[in-house]
């Protein structure tokens, strides 16, 4: 299936859901579409099912325009963040039921290989409420991939479980993912995600499509602030900066040496991820001083917040890491790692690539 999404647009009354976007997301591929509670993810979603039409523009499917066609008619299947299976059912049925909608031989054999690549073998007898949260996703999600169907859409569909089984089910799907031959439409809040998942991402914001491209592009080259925003876990750092010589200056700080395009405004952000920032120095580096407000530890890292002479930062090391509250502490940055937006917010500079540390 090869589908466009041709200028589409959304209103609904005064307030514009979705501004004019085109989209044509790779065939056979996962596209992700990041962004926070608002930016546009589900109504766009719905729009690709047939669920909602849009107010201007158009959807083609394979260069015809789909508009007006049902649901029922558009083969498409959808996980939502709140799992849906049929309770009056066993899980076995529950998975073959479009399976048999549809005619299908070997009905049972193909129940089978599912539930066993989901681990959900062991519960094929049983109801949909005798399961856990977590179980009965995996019901819905083996359903819709059973529907086989050359679009599959998933509104955050692991957003409800623990974090455990968010991490062993986003591993599973992208498996599973790879194995298919369905354009992959998947809906996520979490950065992280979205490069876990790989293939394509789609930033979106406030109901505008902000950037699209293949994953760790535009992760590592985000077009703007906003973008820069949306796509980073833990947020960029982000520092107010003018130009100096040969490179640009951190507001009452030091000097960043980098090559920039002429004619700058005097206004401009440094935006530095906190796995940029380190506390050892390496040639090159650039020193910056200050205390430590709070350190955290998350899993294999440990996140250390300071506050320093040109703002606080985060940094994000790999270890654990014990920090007293208020100690001094000096990050270093090299200036290869670092981003700079003009004061429109558009991307000037960003990081050389395997220039990190």
């Amino acid at each position: 299936m090869h589908l466009t999404l041709d200028s589409i647009g959304k209103k609904v009354g005064r307030q514009t859901w979705l501004y004019p976007m085109s989209l044509q997301p790779c065939s056979g591929a996962v596209t992700v579409l990041l962004g926070a509670t608002k930016a546009g993810k589900t109504s766009l979603m719905r729009i690709m099912a047939g669920l909602d039409a849009p107010t201007e523009g158009n959807v083609l499917v394979n260069g015809q325009s789909v508009l007006g066609v049902p649901v029922r008619q558009r083969n498409v299947s959808m996980v939502y963040q709140q799992f849906i299976n049929y309770p009056s059912l066993k899980v076995r049925d529950n998975i073959a039921s479009p399976l048999k909608l549809s005619g299908e031989k070997n009905v049972d054999q193909r129940v089978d290989a599912l539930a066993k690549k989901l681990h959900i073998e062991m519960f094929l007898d049983r109801y949909p409420a005798e399961l856990s949260g977590g179980q009965q996703q995996r019901v819905a999600l083996a359903r819709a991939l059973a529907k086989g169907a050359p679009l599959m859409l998933l509104d955050e569909p692991l957003v409800n479980l623990d974090y455990k089984l968010r991490e062993e089910l986003r591993d599973e799907l992208t498996a599973l993912f790879a194995e298919g031959n369905s354009t992959v439409i998947y809906a996520t809040t979490e950065p992280g995600e979205a490069l876990l998942l790989g293939g394509y991402t789609a930033v979106l914001d406030c109901g505008e499509l902000l950037q699209y491209g293949p994953t760790a592009e535009v992760f590592h080259k985000p077009k703007s602030l906003r973008v820069a925003r949306a796509f980073s876990d833990p947020p960029m750092n982000l520092l107010g900066a003018t130009p100096a010589e040969g490179g640009v200056q951190l507001n009452a700080g030091p000097v960043l040496k980098l090559a920039l395009p002429e004619h700058l405004s005097r206004q401009m952000t440094v935006g530095m991820r906190a796995s940029a920032l380190h506390v050892q120095p390496h040639d090159g580096d650039v020193a910056l001083p200050g205390v430590v407000e709070l350190a955290e530890i998350s899993g294999s890292d440990t996140f250390v917040h300071v506050a320093t002479g040109v703002g606080e930062v985060v940094a994000q090391l790999t270890g654990v890491h014990y920090f007293d509250l208020g100690a001094p502490v000096t990050l270093y940055v090299n200036p290869t790692q670092v981003y700079v937006f003009d004061q429109d917010g558009m991307l000037l500079a960003y990081p050389v690539r395997g220039g990190g540390r």
